[in-house]
């Protein structure tokens, strides 16, 4: 029965390869979001009936496609095609005529997306309760805030109602809210998820976030919405690393006994120490280090440029209707109104004087280990004083995207007192695979369930050993998933990351000659230029040029335009090569080709 099954990526890619539909996993997530009555959660729930029918759309199961009619939510500052975006401002609201690049990406992937989840409005708070909409209740226990900003994205995984969502992080609202859950928060490093169709807090230090049940699972959703983004200016093209086993005799930094702080929360110092334990107990070598150089980075989140940085996104509004902004964070953001452009530099100078001092610190270790979140609030707390615990939660998260740090919040077993147990692994920038597969030493063996759900974390499937990064590859022919060459791409370690398209800045040709039969495309800016249908695939870069050794004239390796306006690596045919050959940009798809063939 799907009402006993846990919504992680790999079970529900299980169920559906033993033929469960789609169409009754959508008919579970209303089933449970039902159970769970909690009407705060989503901003935006869409139609059962056009779920249902995306769903029926999606035909028999692709093994191929990674997150095939697999539910998720994103959080309403994340654009979506047609759906309202309000920012957790209706005042503030607009409807996008496309998705914001990762929802595309995630799509493209098969994925099914459930609605828009509630927020900290403009993404400005860590306690999930500043929002005109009705704060959500935390999934493990409604006393305790739910975190935010991302708050509805954090408690709807934590529900498991989906099997992912999207938020967004500039101070630690994609850690706080998967602390706060007992679930995964993945935050990577600046610029690897694209912010085009995101509603900004602070532009130059946001992130698109991740939660799920697990590290895998969370990690699977990164490698598939992540992509370099020519639209966005903070994007990076950075090359996705598949995770391997972590390396021996990691250096792990904790933070020292004289710089740790708990707020008086033994439960929580205890638990962190038992945590700690286990790194070194499987192999780590930890060392306390001095986080006061961290903590004054920290402090500058809210202090000049970057709360001017908010004040540009709500500027307008605030001149137009300031009573729309909700009392705390019109009070945090109007700040702004008194600060000038040199106070902002001056900031903005501090904080490479700050960055200096704290090279020292993260030059001697891999990884840093600290509490998620230093203590527990409850929504009584919040309503005697709105401020304070909230710069508590973010004791531990707010240094980090100043740092362009990458990071992930990872459960482990419950504290004491039974509530949820978690540590947050950090690293410098491009470091995500390193930190992952740290994360899932601490999922090994630990005795806990899955968000609010009674499942218990799975054993996850061995890492292979450390090897070397990966580069994707675009495929529009015989190399395809099923097609005669795809062994050339799997024998060398490749694995399919999704389909995409080109720009519409191609043709597309069937070669002549053959077996097998093969396209080539070259690209156009004559009429009938078309865009044409691709799969990307990630291939180990110690293979490629064992890879391209295969690949015989006239096709060869080039740069590819993707409809997103991002670039990869892929198949190109030389000009001279399309003699003789048949022109089929019409059909658009080298399947559709093949199939027209066979007619």
């Amino acid at each position: 029965m799907l009402n006993d099954l846990s919504f992680t990526v790999d079970a529900l890619r299980a169920a559906y390869a033993e033929g469960v539909r789609p169409e009754s996993v959508i008919d579970e997530v209303f089933g449970r979001l039902e159970a769970v009555n909690d009407p705060k959660i989503f901003i935006h729930l869409c139609d059962r009936a056009q779920l249902l029918a995306e769903a029926e759309a999606l035909g028999s199961f692709d093994p191929a496609q990674p997150l095939w009619g697999i539910p998720f939510a994103v959080k309403d500052n994340i654009d979506v095609e047609g759906i309202e975006t309000t920012a957790g401002c209706p005042a503030y609201a607009y409807v996008p005529e496309t998705d914001a690049f990762v929802v595309a990406n995630l799509r493209a992937a098969g994925a099914l997306m459930i609605g828009k989840t509630n927020l900290d409005q403009f993404a400005t708070g860590l306690v999930g309760v500043r929002t005109p909409y009705g704060a959500p209740l935390n999934a493990v226990d409604p006393d305790i805030v739910p975190g935010g900003s991302s708050a509805g994205s954090g408690v709807v995984v934590g529900h498991g109602i989906v099997a992912f969502s999207l938020g967004t992080d500039t101070a630690g609202s994609g850690r706080v809210p998967a602390a706060l859950n007992n679930i995964v928060g993945l935050k990577p490093t600046l610029g690897a998820l694209s912010a085009t169709g995101v509603v900004p807090a602070c532009r130059t230090i946001d992130t698109v976030s991740i939660f799920a049940m697990t590290v895998d699972d969370a990690y699977t959703v990164f490698a598939t919405a992540r992509g370099f983004d020519a639209a966005d200016p903070y994007s990076k093209p950075l090359a996705h690393q598949p995770l391997s086993a972590p390396t021996q005799n990691i250096r792990i930094g904790i933070p020292s006994a004289a710089s740790i702080e708990f707020f008086g929360d033994g439960m929580q110092e205890a638990a962190f120490a038992r945590d700690v334990a286990r790194l070194t107990a499987a192999g780590a070598e930890v060392t306390p280090i001095d986080f006061e150089p961290l903590y004054e980075v920290a402090r500058m989140l809210y202090q000049g440029a970057w709360v001017a940085e908010r004040y540009t996104v709500i500027q307008d509004l605030l001149a137009r209707d300031a009573n729309a902004v909700h009392p705390v964070t019109r009070q945090i953001i109007s700040a702004a109104e008194e600060m000038s452009a040199a106070d902002a530099f001056r900031g903005i100078y501090r904080l490479a004087d700050l960055k200096r001092a704290a090279e020292p610190v993260l030059d001697g270790v891999d990884i840093l280990c600290v509490p998620s979140i230093p203590t527990f609030y409850t929504l009584a707390d919040l309503q005697v004083d709105p401020i304070t615990p909230n710069s508590n939660l973010g004791a531990y998260t707010n240094f980090v995207n100043l740092l362009d740090m990458c990071g992930m919040a990872v459960p482990t077993a419950p504290r004491g007192d039974g509530r949820p147990g978690s540590v947050t692994l950090l690293a410098q920038s491009g470091e995500d695979a390193a930190v992952a597969a740290l994360a899932r030493t601490l999922e090994t063996g630990c005795q806990r369930t899955l968000g609010a759900t009674k499942h218990t974390i799975p054993i996850p499937k061995p890492l292979p050993p450390n090897t070397s990064d990966e580069i994707e590859l675009a495929v529009c022919g015989a190399h395809m998933t099923g097609l005669p060459l795809n062994w050339q791409l799997t024998e060398l370690g490749g694995r399919f990351a999704r389909k995409a398209e080109t720009a519409a800045a191609y043709r597309f040709y069937a070669l002549a000659g053959g077996p097998p039969a093969r396209p080539g495309l070259v690209r156009s800016d004559e009429p009938g230029a078309a865009s044409i249908a691709l799969e990307i695939w990630s291939l180990p870069k110690t293979a490629l040029g064992a890879f391209i050794e295969s690949i015989p004239a006239p096709l060869g390796i080039g740069s590819i335009e993707l409809s997103s306006g991002s670039w990869v690596k892929g198949f190109l045919c030389e000009a001279s090569g399309v003699k003789g050959a048949s022109e089929i940009s019409h059909l658009a798809d080298w399947r559709t080709f093949l199939t027209s063939e066979s007619v």
